[in-house]
Parts: structure tokens; C-alpha cells; sequence
């Protein structure tokens, strides 16, 4: 069996908002700056709005990466499970995938809300092609709040392996500051 084969699947990787840098608040503790706080819910509504809200969300348990999740599916009206997970954190490469890969085969949907440059260093990874130029934007930049779309077909999550994703979008939502 290739790794082509089986049901559709997504995995959506999303950067957690932009963050404060408090004096004296350890990294793991930092909150969304008030440009993130505008940017999460943003995020949430684009992928409601690309038929993207997941089936289950594995979250780095970063306060900013938390607090991403928590605006963001709070755009929805039926948030998934969630997972906080503490290897999500500074995780890289194959971290970021041994924590993919124990996702239950009956979620086709799967949302990743973590850190740079694992986030970006996944996407690039797990992409054999891409539409619209979208491996080229990841690869010039994936800012916070940064939403890439992977899809691939396979039996489990166990099965995705480097280079057998599509990459069929990147988008950055920014929400709007409030007049006056």
C-alpha cells in the first residue's frame, strides 16, 4: 500500500497569533499581543470560511498558542476536541510529526497550532507539490497567524511521509483594528 493510498485527509498548520514580550514572563508564558488577539479570530474565520474547521486540534500548550485556539474556534459554531499538547512547543521536524502520526485514523481534518520555524519547517517538509505558488510564500515568510493547507490521501496519519502532501493554500488572516 503507498502512501496514496486511502481516504482524503487535511492537516492544517496555523501559527499561533503575534505575541507580547512582557518584561520578565518566561517564553512559554507569553500572551498574544493585542495585534494577535485582532488576528486569531481572523484566522478562525478563514478557515470556517475555506471549509477547514478540523475535526480535532492538537495545541502547543504556550499560552499564546492556547489563546490562539480558544479566539479562533470561537469563531465556529461547533468547535472540535482539542489537545494541548507540551511537545508541540520548540518542537521541530520530527517531533512535530511523531505527534501528527498518533492521531486517530477516523479524523480526515486535523488542525496543528504551534511555533516557528517547526510549523514552517513541516510544511516544507511534508509538500511534494503545491498550487498557486504557495510553497513559494512559505518559503519567503510564514508569520504569525499563518495558515497552510496540506492534503493528502493515506489509511492513517501514521502513513504521511515527507513529500506526499499538496500544499493547496497559504493565507495570513489579519483582523482590523477598531476605529477610534
Amino acid at each position: 500500500m503507498s502512501a496514496q493510498d486511502g481516504p482524503p485527509r487535511r492537516l492544517v498548520v496555523l501559527r499561533h497569533a503575534k505575541s507580547d514580550w512582557p518584561d520578565g514572563v518566561p517564553d512559554h508564558e507569553r500572551p498574544l499581543a493585542a495585534r494577535g488577539r485582532r488576528d486569531a479570530p481572523a484566522a478562525g474565520r478563514a478557515l470556517a470560511g475555506t471549509g477547514c474547521v478540523p475535526d480535532l486540534a492538537l495545541v502547543s500548550t504556550a499560552v499564546r498558542a492556547r489563546q490562539t485556539w480558544q479566539l479562533a474556534s470561537a469563531e465556529w459554531d461547533a468547535p472540535p476536541p482539542v489537545r494541548h499538547d507540551p511537545r508541540l512547543y520548540a518542537a521541530d521536524v520530527p517531533e512535530l510529526l511523531d505527534v501528527v502520526r498518533e492521531t486517530p485514523a477516523g479524523i480526515g481534518t486535523l488542525l496543528l497550532v504551534a511555533h516557528n520555524p517547526g510549523l514552517e519547517e513541516l510544511v516544507l517538509e511534508l509538500a511534494g507539490d503545491d498550487l498557486d505558488h504557495a510553497l513559494d510564500e512559505v518559503r519567503l515568510k510564514f508569520p504569525t497567524s499563518a495558515i497552510a493547507v496540506l492534503a493528502w490521501h493515506g489509511p492513517d496519519w501514521r502513513a504521511l511521509r515527507p513529500g506526499t502532501a499538496l500544499l493547496t493554500s497559504m493565507l495570513v488572516p489579519r483582523g482590523q483594528k477598531k476605529a477610534g
